[in-house]
């Protein structure tokens, strides 16, 4: 058996094992359109989900969509994200992206990624999360857990996150690219922590070339 094919039999079994460990495995981020699961993920950069949701439920509740975002000076969103930290830089991509999606869209967010891209504040990884979980487009998030454990596992050997994608995509079933993502955040957070990874609870540590 190819190298490849030894790949996808591993990353398979992998996420087979995952969605039995971690049936309910989804964003965690809460929103009710995806004008509003783009801000949350910009949000989201060097902060808890737990926080940006606390900030995002008196955000959206105000101000919900592209339309009533550009209506606020950069200044005004500064202050109502000042808690998620990096707030001027963030307030900044977020004023110039709501105004250009109420402007150039009529209010909607592009469900293709070259253009997704083109918006202040996203990235690939931003753009994915968009399109997998509101446009149920088959993309690949890489974050830091996707990266850490996805060595780990041996699964690729690079810390960049294009190169990750790119590989990951390659021996992982086109079906599982979305909830991926989601699986391995919440075995990160639960069992492969990040310099204390708890291997004697892993129901991977059979697969993993890195336990303890």
């Amino acid at each position: 058996m190819s190298t490849i094919n030894k790949k996808k039999e591993k990353v398979k079994e992998i996420v087979k094992r995952l969605k039995n460990e971690y049936p309910n495995s989804k964003c965690s981020l809460i929103y009710d359109n995806p004008f509003q699961l783009l801000v949350a993920t910009i949000l989201s950069a060097q902060c808890t989900d737990e926080r940006v949701n606390k900030v995002t439920e008196k955000l959206f509740a105000k101000y919900p969509n592209a339309k009533s975002f550009a209506s606020l000076s950069e200044k005004q969103i500064g202050k109502l994200i000042y808690s998620t930290g990096f707030y001027n830089n963030k307030a900044k991509n977020i004023k110039k992206m709501s105004d250009i999606v109420y402007n150039s869209y009529n209010g909607e967010i592009p469900n293709v990624i070259d253009e997704l891209t083109l918006l202040p504040g996203v990235g690939r990884k931003t753009a994915n999360v968009v399109l997998g979980n509101v446009f149920d487009v088959a993309s690949l998030v890489v974050d830091t857990h996707v990266t850490r454990i996805s060595n780990l596992l041996k699964l690729v050997n690079t810390k960049n996150a294009v190169i990750i994608e790119k590989k990951l995509c390659k021996i992982v079933e086109k079906k599982d690219w979305s909830i991926l993502a989601h699986l391995f955040i919440d075995h990160g957070r639960k069992i492969c922590v990040a310099n204390r990874p708890k291997c004697y609870d892993c129901k991977l540590i059979d697969l993993c070339p890195s336990a303890k």
